[in-house]
């Protein structure tokens, strides 16, 4: 395997609805476990070196002072579920109220204040397992430090196990306009299975509170490719889905990471899961019935209707900068990335006592932003720019002989039979 492709099967990637920062969603996720059975394919042979164009780094240095989006991550749940290996504990006690306020005077200290909030995104761990006031509080923050304008996208993930409609008035009088509900599945096999704390009942009574609430901007996330789950099961998720009129979808294959219990299990052969042919044609079941139904699919995984693309979804895929705040969160500026130290409460301890919040940080090579520029742009209905990230002919030709991918004018975009190669086609064209 080539070092583009290495590369790849390790790219950290930003959050969105329904995923997080070590979550590797850049292809449709229908491998099963990283390492093994992933659904990477080997890199092609590259004679050529990469192409740059001086537009390239130029957008980089000019992005450091406009609008940014800005992640929080909450790290608490109220349980880990089996297949999560998110930046998350199931913690409760006093610890919760100690990283609310360390969180608060990291965004009120931050070197970006006075940037202005392009998106707002709280994401986790499950942000609603908090107070409405905490999660008020924090947004509060973020809006002292980092202006934003009315109509800016204000999102928070929430279970469903973890809201009332008095909890969800306060959220949208707080400021949040936008809410990201993790369904995940309408079969109680399967939420039992993947150890949710809500049950089918209390997907649809969330969805009612939240409209209630105000909230005219929803989200619902679901999984396929679960344990036991066959085609019928996952057309009846859809439906039920469907039927909660939502603005917004996103839909994910389970992959098995490793140190969660799934993994264990999958070790032991104790998952029966659906074969790869299954798991295509739940994806292209997906496509049809969300297209059918007003929403449009405009990245790999994510469907909305007209007017509700997730803008903080987009500024990821469009390889823009985003200022991470909390335990665990990761942040990119210009060229450099870093990862906040993710045990709550080590996190707190260090910014008690002044010391950097950084765990990991990662200074970006050209090849590594024009890698994720290229992974992150195909996965969006409008393509890769190219003019941004100029490609060889015969890189584009290796993508576009196979049926994979198509160029008009200066945007490269998959074909649906593309979406399913995503990965091979970031290789090919890196």
């Amino acid at each position: 395997m080539g070092w583009r492709a290495r590369r790849a099967a390790r790219l950290r990637l930003p959050p969105v609805d329904g995923q997080h920062e070590d979550q590797l969603y850049f292809v449709p996720s229908f491998g099963r476990a990283h390492g093994g059975g992933a659904h990477l394919w080997p890199a092609g042979r590259r004679d050529e070196p990469p192409v740059s164009g001086p537009e390239f780094p130029a957008k980089l240095e000019g992005a450091m002072s406009g609008p940014v989006a800005i992640y929080i991550h909450v790290p608490f749940c109220p349980s880990k579920c089996g297949y999560c290996d998110f930046n998350s504990f199931a913690m409760t006690g006093p610890i919760q109220g100690e990283t609310v306020d360390a969180m608060e005077h990291e965004i009120r200290t931050s070197p970006h204040a006075g940037r202005p909030a392009k998106t707002i995104f709280f994401g986790g761990g499950t942000p609603t397992y908090l107070e409405a006031s905490q999660l008020a509080r924090l947004l509060q923050a973020v809006l002292d430090t980092h202006p934003a304008g009315a109509e800016t996208e204000i999102t928070t993930e929430s279970n469903p196990g973890t809201v009332t409609l008095e909890k969800l008035g306060a959220l949208r009088q707080a400021g949040f306009n936008r809410l990201s509900l993790g369904a995940q599945s309408f079969a109680t096999q399967d939420l039992v299975q993947l150890g949710r704390v809500h049950g089918v009942a209390e997907i649809a009574e969330a969805v009612t509170a939240a409209r209630q609430a105000g909230f005219e901007n929803l989200n619902l996330d679901l999984m396929f490719g679960l344990p036991g789950q066959n085609l019928a099961r996952w057309r009846n998720n859809l439906d039920q889905a469907l039927a909660l009129h939502p603005d917004h979808l996103s839909l994910y294959g389970l992959t098995i990471e490793p140190n969660t219990r799934f993994f264990r299990y999958f070790q032991r052969g104790w998952l029966d899961l659906p074969a790869e042919d299954t798991m295509v044609a739940m994806y292209e079941e997906a496509v049809a019935r969300m297209t059918a139904a007003g929403l449009e699919p405009y990245e790999i995984s994510n469907f909305a209707r007209p007017g509700r693309r997730c803008q903080h979804n987009l500024a990821y895929w469009r390889a823009e900068e985003y200022i991470g705040y909390g335990p665990g969160a990761v942040g990119r500026i210009g060229t450099r990335r870093g990862t906040n130290l993710k045990h709550p409460a080590r996190y707190v301890e260090a910014v008690r006592a002044g010391e950097p919040l950084w765990l990991e940080e990662e200074e970006l090579s050209h090849d590594d932003l024009r890698l994720e520029r290229i992974m992150l742009g195909i996965r969006i209905e409008e393509g890769l720019d190219l003019a941004a990230v100029p490609l060889s002919d015969t890189a584009i030709a290796s993508v576009t002989e196979p049926g994979w991918a198509t160029t008009e004018g200066d945007r490269l975009r998959l074909t649906p039979a593309g979406r399913h190669f995503a990965s091979e086609v970031a290789v090919r064209l890196a």
